[in-house]
This record gives structure tokens, sequence and C-alpha cells, in this order.
């Protein structure tokens, strides 16, 4: 949890590789920020996830900042199926230090996140895709919507789709983060000092998904891709 930030159960679910050509070869994946490929997951596209949640029934009392002392402009909206806003990305380091994430990279770096994987080690930003959600307030208890460690959402930015679970808990106050290995994943700068992107980042949490173990991430885009193929068709 970065406090300053300015920021279906899955067991054993693995993706199988698809047993038909496409009728033409892609182009190969685009190089992002640092040199790293990006790619969007699954089939369901960027366009057809961000048509679903053109309409806010918002489920939060009030609004989010993005960052530290800015206005809160931010609703959590809701849906029978999923909860999402719409925000920044601010880099979550926090977790097991590795090269890219450890006291001396991040300047706000903390040892541990709320959620811990199957061995009792704390997650790894450098190397899971998850998101943060804000720490349960009076404007909105994420548990009261199917929203917990596990949780599958879809990270939309662009024409990009990644699949992640939540991972940490973050301000009261302040949503719109996460991990390193989400922004890299979406083709956005992930220096903890600086990288990030300051808006249009459209976070989906599907309602009742949790992948165990919470590491897992195969399961997580396999769930994933399933839960937002439902969402964009209406249920």
């Amino acid at each position: 949890m970065r406090v300053q930030s300015l920021t279906l159960a899955a067991a054993g679910l693995v993706l199988l590789a698809p047993t038909t050509p496409p009728a033409a070869a892609p182009p190969g994946p685009a190089a992002g920020p640092q040199g790293v490929a990006v790619r969007r997951e699954g089939d369901v596209s960027a366009a057809d996830l961000l048509a679903r949640v053109r309409t806010c029934p918002q489920v939060s009392r009030g609004r989010y900042r993005t960052d530290e002392g800015a206005p809160p402009t931010v609703p959590v909206c809701g849906t029978r199926d999923a909860v999402y806003w719409t925000a920044d990305l601010d880099i979550d380091c926090d977790g097991r230090p590795g090269p890219a994430c450890n006291a001396r990279t991040d300047p706000l770096y903390s040892g541990t996140t709320a959620y811990q994987q199957s061995d009792g080690r704390y997650l790894s930003a450098e190397t899971l895709p998850y998101i943060v959600v804000p720490a349960v307030s009076p404007l909105w208890d994420h548990r009261a919507h199917g929203v917990r460690g596990g949780s599958v959402a879809a990270v939309v930015h662009r024409d990009r789709v990644q699949y992640a679970v939540v991972g940490d808990t973050g301000p009261r106050d302040i949503i719109g983060e996460a991990s390193y290995a989400t922004a890299r994943a979406l083709g956005i700068r992930a220096d903890p000092r600086g990288g990030g992107t300051p808006s249009g980042v459209t976070y989906i949490v599907f309602k009742d998904s949790q992948v165990k173990p919470i590491e897992d991430h195969a399961a997580a885009v396999a769930v994933g891709e399933r839960l937002a193929e439902l969402f964009v068709r209406g249920g």
C-alpha cells in the first residue's frame, strides 16, 4: 500500500493455444516504453469493453482523487456484473523487492502488499499484473460489491487490454494505481519515480470473481477473458 500515493475461483486454469491459425498473421507486438513488447491479452477488444462502460451508474458515495491534493473527480460505477472507474495509472512497486522495485528505485517503496501469495510471501509488482483498490471507507466499500484480493480485472488503455488481479489497497480517498508489471504490459512507462500516465485508464473489476492462487496470471487471463466476453454481451 502506497499511503503517500500520487497516484470464480480458478485454481488450475491454464490458457490453451488456439487450434487453428488466424486467416492472416498479425503484425508483431509493438515496442512500448523501455523496449517492452506490449500486446492485447485475449480476444475481447478495448473498444468493446469501453463501449460497455460509457455510462456510470455510480455506486460510490462520492468521488475519488487521482493524486494527493487533486480535486475529487472519479466516481466508482457499477452494473450487476462489474464495478469500474476511469482514472490515471500511478505505479505501485510494492511487495517483494527486485531489480526494478526496491527501496533504492522507489522513494515510496513498501515491502508489503495487502494480499499475499499462496506461499505466504508478498506479491511481486515486477512480475504480477495487479491493480490497487482504495481502502474501505464511507466513500466506498469494495467488499460490498464482490471485490477482494484475487478478484479479476480488465485494465484498458488506448487499444490494449491487460488482465490483472486485485493485489493491493491504497489510500481511502485516492484511486488509479496498478503494479509495475501492469503498466509495462500496457505500454505505459513503469518507472516508479515518474512513470505512469495521467489519465485514460479504465479499470473493470468483475464481481465475485477470484483467482486462487492469486499469483497465477494464466488463470487470471482465462477467467478475465471469459467474464469480459459475458460483460460485453450484457451478461
